[in-house]
């Protein structure tokens, strides 16, 4: 999708940040900056596009009913908070979307709902059939009881996961900061950066933490991180503020605009990549490491050194070189408890001493992706 195409894009995800919803640290849910995210997905519903709105805001707006000045730096307090605020939060969406006559949703979901392959179709089943009715689905992950999820950092890896998730033809990340800027943009000089079509030419550019309200847990890394994840699937990514967000949408060149890849990455190498979670690591030498990355072949038992970690076979490693860097993600088709005994050796010498269904990659090419 080009830029000059965003106007028309069918299905839209919005993510709105918490930052963007509050305030300043320590303030109540602001009912002028839901109206406006409202006012803007009901402007795109009402030329047709379907959309769906990742909110972040449940921890921050259960701040000042808690009596808190700032987020709580300990987890159960994150958890008690979220629990507080997202009833208000949802609250406040479906009373401000009634004013269009259109209906919202809550739609909690975890880490391991986009992890676990039949969670990820159930989540998907439940959002196309949403979509269908003309329903607003307002997702937010579940921080009542969630941990990983809480830590990860503002829901913008989140929205990034469910655009690929509904195949969406546009992800919007509003911030509280209205583009990528090429220095940091408290800097005098500092220019916003209009598009991204390759990430090469972003490489040099500091980013930071969260952002300046203090409420929130992601930043800029997280803003792009979204970027790659969507960009990757041929998802367009609009970075913009909630005070342009509805002109970008509508095609102003405001923000900045991340193209999506004409050759997309599959699906479930995406989902390898940034939603599955390793549970051991394969350490390579460097010349299993020269063959992955340069040649792209399968990785076996001959380049592996060590292995670390407790994983069966259909479990999610990470493939680590001889410096400790970690190169790729892949599918092992072994147990972490069969592989001591295979290291350094080749198929073939394995086949003979251990039987013939030892003669088959650790990690096949088409179960691995590179980092």
């Amino acid at each position: 999708m080009a830029r000059n195409s965003i106007a028309s894009a069918k299905r839209i995800v919005i993510k709105i940040g918490s930052s963007s919803l509050t305030g300043n640290a320590g303030s109540a849910l602001d009912p002028a900056a839901v109206e406006k995210i409202v006012a803007i997905v009901a402007a795109a519903k009402s030329r047709g596009a379907e959309v769906l709105v990742v909110s972040s805001g449940a921890i921050a707006a259960g701040l000042a009913p808690l009596g808190l000045t700032a987020r709580p730096k300990d987890l159960a307090t994150q958890q008690a908070a979220a629990s507080v605020g997202q009833g208000l939060l949802i609250h406040r969406y479906t009373e401000s979307f009634a004013q269009y006559s259109i209906t919202a949703s809550q739609v909690l979901i975890t880490t391991e709902d986009i992890v676990r392959r039949v969670h990820y179709q159930n989540v998907q089943r439940t959002l196309f059939k949403l979509l269908q009715l003309g329903v607003v689905p307002i997702i937010n992950e579940n921080d009542s009881v969630g941990t990983q999820e809480i830590r990860f950092g503002d829901n913008d890896r989140l929205a990034a996961l469910v655009a690929l998730l509904i195949d969406a033809d546009l992800l919007v990340l509003v911030s509280d900061i209205d583009a990528l800027y090429d220095i940091d943009p408290s800097q005098a000089g500092a220019k916003a950066i209009s598009e991204v079509t390759d990430f090469a030419d972003i490489a040099a550019i500091e980013v930071g933490g969260a952002g300046s309200a203090g409420v929130g847990s992601g930043g800029m890394v997280t803003k792009i991180e979204a970027a790659r994840i969507a960009t990757g699937a041929g998802i367009s990514m609009l970075l913009t503020s909630l005070e342009q967000a509805g002109q970008s949408i509508a095609g102003a060149e405001l923000g900045t605009y991340f193209q999506g890849q004409e050759r997309k990455t599959t699906s479930r190498l995406l989902w390898l990549a940034h939603a599955s979670t390793p549970q051991g690591k394969l350490i390579l030498d460097a010349g299993a490491v020269k063959a992955i990355c340069e040649r792209g072949t399968s990785l076996l038992p001959a380049g592996v050194t060590a292995v670390e970690g407790t994983f069966i076979a259909g479990d999610t490693v990470e493939l680590v070189g001889p410096d400790g860097k970690v190169i790729a993600r892949g599918l092992v088709a072994f147990d972490a408890i069969e592989l001591p005994v295979m290291l350094g050796r080749s198929t073939k010498e394995l086949a003979a001493a251990l039987g013939p269904e030892y003669e088959r990659e650790l990690v096949h090419r088409d179960d691995l992706v590179l980092l």
